[in-house]
This record gives C-alpha cells, structure tokens and sequence, in this order.
C-alpha cells in the first residue's frame, strides 16, 4: 500500500497520533512566552537620578537622564552610574532595565537584548535543519528541548548582561530548532494556535511574577518536562528509510499499529531516486518571507508605547490573533496557500501604513489597527510553515525549512534594530515596517500553488513539477498516519 493511500485511509487522529500531537504541542505553547518575555523582563519602570530624588519629590520632576550641577543656576550634566538611578517598583518588582540601568545612553540595550536572541533563532534555524536530516528529527527536538530548558534557566541566573545575553542567544538556538523540527504538516495551524495561546498565558504569568528573574525561570523549567516527555514519540518514518534504517522504521511502525489495535507488518521498503542537482530558484525566493517576522515582532514588542495596561493589552493581541489564526485555517485549506500568504503580507503593510494618518489621542483606533496587522502577519508566518514544507522534497525538508526559517529570523533579528530609526524621526519605522511586507508579498505570486498536492520526495520532482508518489511497499494492514514528514 502507498503511503498515500496510508494516510488515506486512516485518520491522523488515531491513538497513537492523537497523544503525539498532544506531546509535541504541549511545549508550543511556551515558545510565545520565550519570544515576546522581554515585554515584561525588560519593561522600562518610572526612574529619576538619584541625584535629583529630592527635587523631584518637591514636585518638580527634572529630565531623568541628567542631574543638576547647581541648583542656583540650573546646569545640568548627563547622569552616570557613579549617581545611579531610581526605580518605581510599584509594577515592576525586577527588570532587566532596572537590574543593569540600561537607560538614557543605554537604552539601546534593549533592542540589542532581543536582536540578540532572534540572532540565536536566526543561527537555530541554519543549524538545526541541516542536523535533523543528518541524525533524525527526534533527536533534534530532544536536544534542542534540553538547550531550552538549561539556557532559559541559565539566563535567569546571570549575574550581568553580557552573560544574560549569551544564554538569550542559546535559548533561541534551541527554541527555533525545536520549532522547525516539531512542526507537523497536517496539523501546523492547530500547532500554530497553541502558539497563540502562549501570547495571553505570558500575559498572566508576567502579572502574577513581577521579578524578571523569577519570570524567568518559571518559563525555562517546564522544558525539562517536556524533554522527558518527548522522549516517548519515535522518529519520522520517512527519514528513517530514506536513511537506510529500515528495520527501524519496521520497529517504529509496529509501535505504532500496536498502540493503534492494527496488525503489525512483516517488511518494509522504500526506493527513492536522489539527483543533487541546485532545486529551483524559486524556492529561493522564500528567503523574502523573512518580511512576516519582521514587522510581527517590532509590532509585538512595541505594546508599552500606547500607554496602557501592557498585561491587557497583550491578552487582546493574543486574541484577535488566535481569531485570525481560524482565518488563516480556512484560506489555507479551501483557497490557497500562495494566495493567502500574499494577502496576509499585504493587508499587513496596508493597516501599518494606515496608523500613520491616526491621530496619536485616538489610542484605541491605533490599538485596533496595530492589533489587526500583528494578526494577519501571524496569519502569514503560519502560512509560511504549511508552504515550505510541501515545497521542498522530503530530502531536503529540514534543511529547506530551516533555511527559510533563518531568512524569517533574520528579519526578526534586524527588526529592533530598524526600530531605533524613530530617533531620526517618529513615523520612519513605521513606513518602513509597512512598506517591507508588501513589496515583499510580490514575488511569492510566481511560486507554485501546492494546495491538494502530494508531497514531493527528490529534488527531480521538484525540478520536473512531477507529482509522482515514492514506491512504498508495506503490510496493507499497517497503521502509520505518517503526518510527521
């Protein structure tokens, strides 16, 4: 029977597939968590120089970031750490702000904390493809499920910045070679919902644990449990025959027909014919993908500016993205991946144009419009996720995908930095933010549309645009529901 037919004829929400799902989204839930924490870790408390606590208690608040020299004539000089500053812990117990005053002429620092950790997602993505197709899968999401779970705990240990910053990065590294590897294609969107649900669970657990440190740790250590459970899905069928490890492919499929009360199969063969030649270009222009992360995060990490709730105001994002998330579920399956992607990107750009003629005391029309845009580019890196992975053949899978992946991380990387264009002039990030995803929804159009279409296997395929299914000989009896590509 051809794996096809397999898949066919049985549901991927078997026993065996349903527990898997379970087991592998359980942890998805906590990568919102990790990406959007400096929202609450690195949130800028009230402060004053100390120099300046008495004048400012008379009701007389002077610049923050400057001390008077003379009270008598009013000089002022920079505020340096040999003063220190002053913080208002009534919201915020601990921040990272606060701990290490990346203020005034460190403020920068800030971006530089979270391009720091998207470069760690961004290199995650370049390593972890290429060592899934290499050594399987399920090593990569233990290991990197282990790198999570130390490095997140790690950084909340840190005694300074620097060294806060080193385990940020390795915190990414693992957290974006889990993600590429864990996704299953039958079930992305689903996956990409618990995503979502992270957004508002950080929300709550940011307002419970005030102190950065503890916040820390309270998101890093459920990974070690999800280490240990993960030890329990086996590897990807496919890439254990395109491997040459058939009677382990047997063994895991007669785990699986178990679990499932299905017969087990006797043997099982796979041929699949590998031309190495270069795929075609247009893949690579899924490099251009790199636009939905981009603006997603400057828009996500940017909530403090409206000057409200930043607890609520994140449980509203997270909702009206998880509405758009169910969206995106129906465009996909019923119109399209390419088209979909296109749309998302470009109604994205147009509603971060549009907050620019909104007037600054019309918070709420800014909210929703910032709000919509995050969503539809939430949409799109879901998008993005189901598209690759049915582009690229089932030998260069992982790599592909985590090629992209780095090119969408690269975007996430750059995008603090691009924010640090406001200090030229307010509007700039914004248009750029929202021209970026437009221009770069243009050449996805010339990408082929892969709705209905079976998966390829060889890089022949691709080439030839062949939908030939691989020769797969199995026991018809088997259960396999083989989602995970």
């Amino acid at each position: 029977m051809a794996l096809k037919d397999i898949l066919d004829k049985y549901s991927i929400f078997s026993p065996f597939q349903f527990i898997m799902i379970c087991v592998l989204s359980l942890p998805l839930t906590f990568v919102a968590t990790h990406n959007l924490m400096q929202v609450f870790t690195a949130a800028i408390p009230p402060f004053q120089c100390r120099s300046n606590i008495t004048l400012y208690h008379k009701g007389l608040p002077p610049d923050p970031c400057t001390r008077f020299v003379s009270y008598s004539t009013n000089d002022t000089e920079s505020c340096s750490e040999d003063y220190g500053w002053e913080y208002d812990s009534s919201e915020y117990t601990s921040t990272i702000i606060s701990e290490w005053n990346l203020v005034c002429q460190w403020k920068s620092l800030k971006e530089v904390a979270q391009s720091i950790y998207m470069a760690g997602v961004l290199v995650g993505a370049m390593v972890y493809g290429p060592f899934a197709d290499r050594f399987g899968r399920r090593a990569a999401v233990l290991w990197c499920l282990l790198q999570v779970a130390a490095m997140g705990t790690g950084a909340s240990l840190s005694p300074n910045f620097t060294l806060y910053c080193v385990f940020r990065f390795l915190t990414g590294m693992g957290l974006c070679g889990f993600i590429i590897n864990d996704l299953c294609l039958m079930v992305s969107i689903f996956q990409s919902i618990c995503v979502t649900l992270g957004q508002m669970f950080l929300a709550g657990i940011g307002y419970a644990i005030r102190d950065w440190r503890w916040l820390q740790r309270a998101l890093s250590l459920p990974y070690f449990l999800f280490f240990i459970l993960a030890w329990w899905v086996p590897e990807s069928f496919r890439w254990l025959i395109l491997a040459n490890r058939s009677q382990q492919a047997l063994d895991n499929l007669n785990r699986v027909a178990r679990i499932n009360g299905k017969k087990g199969a006797s043997s099982v063969t796979l041929e699949v014919t590998v031309i190495l030649n270069v795929a075609s270009l247009p893949l690579l222009l899924l490099c251009y993908l790199f636009s939905s992360s981009f603006c997603y995060y400057a828009l996500a990490m940017d909530i403090q500016r409206f000057g409200l709730n930043i607890y609520l105001v994140q449980i509203v994002f997270g909702c009206s993205e998880l509405s758009l998330r169910f969206l995106s579920m129906f465009t996909v399956t019923y119109i399209g991946r390419r088209f979909s992607l296109c749309f998302y990107l470009i109604l994205a750009g147009i509603l971060i144009l549009s907050g620019l003629a909104i007037p600054t005391d019309m918070t709420i029309l800014q909210i929703s419009a910032t709000m919509l845009a995050k969503g539809f580019l939430g949409s799109a890196i879901v998008c993005s996720y189901l598209y690759t992975a049915e582009l690229y053949p089932t030998v260069l899978r992982q790599t592909g995908t985590g090629f992209t992946n780095m090119m969408m991380r690269f975007g996430a990387v750059v995008s603090p930095i691009a924010m640090m264009t406001k200090i030229y002039f307010d509007f700039l990030p914004f248009i750029i933010f929202g021209v970026v995803p437009i221009i770069c929804a243009v050449p996805i159009m010339f990408l082929p549309e892969t709705l209905n279409s079976p998966l390829l296997d060889t890089i022949e395929e691709v080439e030839k645009g062949c939908h030939q299914g691989i020769k797969n000989t199995t026991h018809d009896a088997i259960m396999c529901s083989g989602a995970r590509c």
